[in-house]
């Protein structure tokens, strides 16, 4: 198995950490997460920015899902500093193919870019 370079492996844990709920339901977390012109396309077809996304995970009338399933998590490093992720998740039956760009700046890895695409027949699925 190749090992991954660490800036691949760092996007990673963090891309994972975001899946954790505890860092979902934290403005204090999820600022320090997201890049200030963060962008993401929901499985809904919603545009979100990143004061918009934070608000929403965090109010308290937010219904908190458990953790979702990540599988077949790969990353590139694009060129220095931009790492792109590709991924799956799962949560209660509703699964998305999900792609992410992480930006390296003075806080460290920051998300930048996110979409998610729900799907339900997957023909890359070979089991």
């Amino acid at each position: 198995m190749t090992e991954l370079p660490d800036s691949v492996a760092e996007v990673i844990e963090n891309e994972l950490r975001l899946l954790d709920p505890e860092v979902r339901g934290s403005a204090p977390l999820l600022a320090t997460m997201l890049h200030p012109d963060f962008r993401e396309i929901g499985t809904s077809g919603r545009l979100w920015d990143r004061d918009t996304i934070v608000a929403e995970l965090t109010a308290e009338a937010t219904t908190r899902p458990g953790p979702l399933t990540a599988s077949r998590m790969e990353g590139v490093e694009l060129c220095p500093g931009l790492v792109q992720l590709t991924f799956d998740t799962e949560h209660k039956g509703s699964r998305a193919h999900r792609s992410s760009l992480w930006r390296l700046g003075d806080g460290g890895w920051r998300l930048y870019f996110h979409q998610a695409t729900p799907f339900v027949a997957d023909p890359f699925d070979e089991s």
